[in-house]
């Protein structure tokens, strides 16, 4: 009895360690193709951050094919993106107060709505077989809608950038040939 315990403990503890590694092995080879990135506004005492993962475009069809239209978006790659702001900000008219947030999208043709979430989450998607967002509309700390805007040429990588802008700062996202403007002061 003693020696099929001791053999089955080390079958258990050898598949444990091959699940491991093996999900470190992928997790490392999502990464290599969605590198993580930061967008920083950083003036006047008023310090954003965006940390994301931005996927690449691999000549797949983005918009309404690998990221669905009227479905929630975690907004890049791999783990959620993180909106961070050390100052109370003005988005749409609405309050977002300082904080750290996670930053959500629902792309449609013409218009998406960006969504600032209370919540902290370990990753974008549910799991490997839910590819659903994580995300939990009652933690919405704000939503805008903004319209969508045509770039010339296609963004081979998922983009977010800020530029100072009237009355304030302008966060864009941009990816393939598709490019949003959220006005925020």
């Amino acid at each position: 009895m003693k020696k099929f315990l001791k053999w089955t403990l080390i079958v258990v503890v050898s598949l444990v360690a091959l699940l491991f590694i093996t999900f470190m092995y992928l997790n490392s080879q999502s990464r290599k193709k969605s590198p993580e990135s930061t967008a920083i506004y950083d003036k006047a005492g008023t310090k954003i951050t965006v940390a994301y993962s931005s996927p690449g475009r691999r000549d797949r069809e983005i918009f309404g094919a690998l990221v669905p239209y009227g479905a929630v978006w975690r907004t890049g790659a791999n783990e959620a993106t993180t909106f961070e702001t050390n100052k109370d900000l003005t988005i749409d008219g609405k309050p977002l107060p300082a904080g750290k947030y996670t930053l959500w999208t629902i792309p449609e043709k013409d218009n998406w709505t960006v969504i600032w979430n209370k919540k902290q989450y370990p990753w974008g998607i549910k799991g490997p077989f839910d590819r659903s967002a994580s995300r939990e509309p009652m933690e919405d700390a704000l939503q805008t809608v903004v319209p969508v805007e045509v770039l010339p040429e296609p963004l081979e990588h998922f983009t977010i950038s800020f530029t100072d802008a009237n009355e304030g700062i302008a966060m864009a996202l941009a990816w393939d040939k598709v490019k949003v403007v959220v006005p925020i002061k």
